[in-house]
């Protein structure tokens, strides 16, 4: 008879344990560097968590910085499962949110019920073309796909710079002009009088129901099932009558046009119009919600929710800490992601044979 394991060999419980083990211990290492600067770092955490969960425009801030990582990381996540390393979220979510704002510069007049989704189908359409251009190149020439969406990263910044400088610009400025009224999609303190002056707005559950899909795809439906089959082993995907190059070219586009939803949250649900450099790296940030969220959807939706707190925390504690220092802790949590597996486990196996000596014992 087989000996019954202990409920922390189980698949499920590490992985979900594993991503909790990694950020307690860069909080712990966190700790280490607000000593260095002089502060206590349980007054500094204290008043990141109190400001960030505690009030209800904390909160509001924080599921507005979580609503993009969770598209982007929803992004990563996807193309993981595949095999892929998409490191092109960044310039799939620029020129979806363009697209975003150029369809709605020029659709004014349309009902709220036809443009809000057209607007939407416009993110993903221009997210999606930028995510196929890769994925077309590996599936067809072998074409690495981290050098080329790195270098598409570059070209999407490039192009929308030169159209909204050129092109697009409201005079003076680096943005375009606003798109049509009924394209916005409603902040919370217009329903919820306690987020008032918080940007948070409706388009988070756009990025719920996006996670919704994704693990709906990969866990329920038979492409899911050939796109992890591809991821796990494309040689033996292939044999078993699956297209690799099929898979690639749609992971890579669906990735993309996941990607390109961004534009919902800041374009449609907060200023309006497409600004240059509005991003700020949310696309790479999307690469460590992925780890973080073991390519999970829903684990991704609870590490966007942590780096989006590390995020409007950092603008919180900084007048107690250097702003840097919530970088250092993202990179730390980065670090850990990274390496907690192997720790974690080298700890669970020490404790699983003191154990078993104990019982023998």
């Amino acid at each position: 008879m087989a000996e019954k394991r202990h409920w922390l060999e189980h698949p499920a419980t590490q992985n979900f344990l594993i991503p909790i083990f990694a950020v307690v211990l860069s909080f712990a290492v966190g700790a280490i560097f607000i000593l260095i600067v002089g502060q206590n770092p349980f007054e500094v955490y204290s008043v990141l968590f109190s400001q960030t969960l505690g009030t209800s425009y904390g909160v509001g801030q924080l599921l507005f910085k979580t609503t993009p990582l969770i598209f982007a990381g929803l992004s990563v996540a996807l193309c993981f499962k595949a095999g892929l390393f998409n490191i092109g979220a960044e310039g799939q979510l620029q020129i979806g949110a363009f697209m975003t704002a150029l369809v709605g510069m020029y659709t004014v007049g349309v009902p709220a019920f036809i443009e809000i989704p057209l607007l939407v189908l416009a993110g993903m359409v221009g997210g999606g073309v930028w995510g196929f251009i890769p994925g077309y190149l590996k599936a067809k020439t072998g074409a690495h796909e981290v050098i080329n969406t790195i270098m598409l990263n570059f070209v999407a910044a490039a192009l929308v710079s030169f159209f909204v400088t050129n092109l697009f610009n409201v005079p003076a400025t680096v943005h375009t002009p606003s798109i049509a009224p009924t394209g916005r999609i409603p902040r919370f303190d217009a329903v919820f009088s306690g987020f008032e002056g918080s940007p948070v707005n409706f388009s988070i559950i756009i990025a719920l129901l996006a996670a919704l899909f994704v693990w709906y795809y990969i866990d329920r439906t038979r492409y899911g099932y050939e796109l992890r089959v591809v991821g796990l082993n494309s040689k033996a995907a292939e044999y078993g009558g699956i297209s690799v190059s099929k898979n690639i070219i749609l992971s890579m586009t669906i990735g993309g046009a996941i990607a390109g939803l961004v534009g919902t949250n800041y374009v449609m649900g907060y200023k309006y119009y497409f600004e240059e450099g509005f991003s700020t790296g949310t696309g790479f940030m999307g690469i460590a919600v992925a780890l973080l969220g073991n390519n999970n959807p829903f684990g991704v939706i609870l590490a966007a929710l942590l780096f989006g707190m590390l995020e409007y925390g950092g603008l919180v504690i900084n007048t107690m800490v250097p702003k840097e220092l919530v970088s250092i802790l993202q990179a730390i949590v980065i670090i850990f992601v990274i390496s907690s597996n192997k720790i974690f486990r080298k700890i669970l196996v020490n404790f699983l044979k003191k154990r078993t000596l104990s019982i023998n014992d």
